[in-house]
Order: C-alpha cells, then sequence, then structure tokens
C-alpha cells in the first residue's frame, strides 16, 4: 500500500500546491492514501469548513492538525461533523473531534490514523507516549496499518515516540517545525520514521512567513501580524511503501515538489 503524507499546509499557498500537486502525485506514484497536516491552512492558522472542502477535492483523504487547530471559531462544529479532521488525540476528554480513526483508503483497506501533540516547548496535554500507544492498540483491532502524526517541537521527543511505537505503528512522521529532515528510515520492528516531514507552501520565507515581518519581530521585540509569504511554493512531505498483510513498512521516502507555475 502506498501513502503519501504531507508536512503542514501553510495558507493559500500551501492550498494551491496541493490542488494543483496532489492529483498528478496520486497518478504517478500510485498512491492509494493521502494524509495532510492542515493546521495552518486557513490563513496561515487554523481550519475553516471550506478550506476543508476545498482539500479533500483537491485529493487529500484525512486531515491531521496539531495545537493550531482551535484557532478558527467554527472549527468547534466542524470537528464533531466531519470525521476526517483529526485533532491531537492527548487533548483532555471530552475535547470536540477525536484524535483517532480508522479510513477506508481508494483501494478497499483500512488505514488507521492517529494524530498526537508533543508537550516539550509546547502546552501540557495527556501524555504522549501512552495515549498514543492505548489507540495504537484499540486500532489495530480493525487494520495492521496505522499512520501516526506527530505534531512536537523537540526532535528528542520525535524520535522517542518513533522508538516507543516501534512495532505498533506502520509509519510515525513528524510535524510542525516546518523545516524537512533528512533521517527517514526503518525503525527494527518495521515502523517507518521521520523527525519532521517539512512544509506545503512558499519557501522564501521563514517557515512560511513573510521575511520582513519575522525580522522585525526578531531585531525589536515588537509585536507583529506575521503574514503568509507568497513565493517560491512546493509541496513537501513523505512517502511511505506497506506490506498490506503484515503492517510493516517496506521502504520510506522524502517528497519536495516545487510548483512551477505560480
Amino acid at each position: 500500500m502506498n501513502i503519501l503524507f504531507i508536512g503542514d499546509i501553510v495558507g493559500s499557498p500551501g492550498r494551491k500546491a496541493i490542488a494543483k500537486l496532489v492529483p498528478g502525485l496520486r497518478a504517478e506514484m500510485g498512491i492509494d492514501f493521502v494524509i495532510a497536516n492542515a493546521e495552518n491552512s486557513s490563513g496561515g492558522s487554523g481550519i475553516t469548513a471550506k478550506v476543508a472542502a476545498e482539500l479533500f477535492s483537491s485529493g487529500v483523504d484525512v486531515l491531521t492538525s496539531g495545537d493550531h487547530i482551535w484557532k478558527k471559531s467554527e472549527i468547534f462544529q466542524l470537528i464533531n461533523q466531519e470525521e476526517r479532521i483529526l485533532r491531537p488525540i492527548n487533548y483532555p476528554e471530552g475535547s470536540p473531534g477525536r484524535g483517532a480513526h480508522v479510513f477506508k483508503a481508494a483501494n478497499g483497506l483500512k488505514v488507521g490514523v492517529i494524530n498526537v501533540n508533543g508537550r516539550v516547548f509546547m502546552d501540557a496535554l495527556e501524555c504522549p507516549f501512552k495515549t498514543t500507544l492505548r489507540a495504537c492498540n484499540e486500532l489495530a483491532k480493525e487494520t495492521k496499518i496505522i499512520i501516526v502524526d506527530v505534531h512536537a517541537e523537540a526532535t528528542s521527543e520525535k524520535v522517542a515516540l518513533g522508538w516507543y511505537l516501534d512495532g505498533k505503528a506502520s509509519a510515525v512522521l513528524g510535524t510542525h517545525t516546518h523545516i524537512q529532515t533528512a533521517d527517514e528510515k526503518i525503525l527494527p520492528k518495521g515502523t517507518a520514521y521521520l523527525t519532521d516531514a517539512g512544509m506545503t507552501g512558499p519557501y522564501d520565507s521563514v517557515i512560511g512567513r513573510n521575511v520582513e515581518d519575522v525580522l522585525t519581530r526578531f531585531l525589536s521585540s515588537i509585536p507583529v501580524k506575521f503574514n503568509v509569504a507568497e513565493e517560491n511554493i512546493q509541496l513537501h512531505g513523505a512517502f511511505v511503501r506497506i506490506d498490506e498483510k503484515t503492517g510493516s513498512a517496506v521502504s520510506i521516502s522524502r517528497v519536495q515538489k516545487k510548483l512551477l507555475d505560480e
């Protein structure tokens, strides 16, 4: 089974990359299932119903998120209605939406997807390790193919979670920092791992934001609105091939695709 995992979509440039590149990638690479982190897809922070519908119509099957999931007020209702949008599973019990679910891929196979937030340098939530392991064990009752989006700041926390879930998940793939790492590998018990899938959006920027806005903030320490940049749009992510019978990863490779007709 072939899965495309797409790094953080940033604003309208990121959505443009999804619309123009994902259909071709699905055909070219024989993609069966597409997961994309969309917590920054609406105006650079949050998700709206209109944006979610746009991404689904472009060929994305599931949207994961992170600490910015609650930025748009309509998400509180939307996330209870749309099972294809996940929030981090380690938010307290009773939070809107869900953090894990089993979906059906284009080839008819079931794919379990888990979204979890880290805690290092981020808001304190439930333990990402124990919470995700419980979810893996629950999803394993329905499918052997399980993908985890770990949305975290610290590389050490992501790496540790990868080792913790080795053999329990098909892939543990990081988001949040918007910088693609070069440490893709398959761990000893068959779990594909990548510390960060990168960003889908404008690369002539500071992690998707206008360079001058960010420099002003760093140089003056004065609050400045960070506008989404627009130039050099790229899609970054990971391509994972999974053994359908065992749920173990066969291969993992980084994806970097530039939008040529900006």
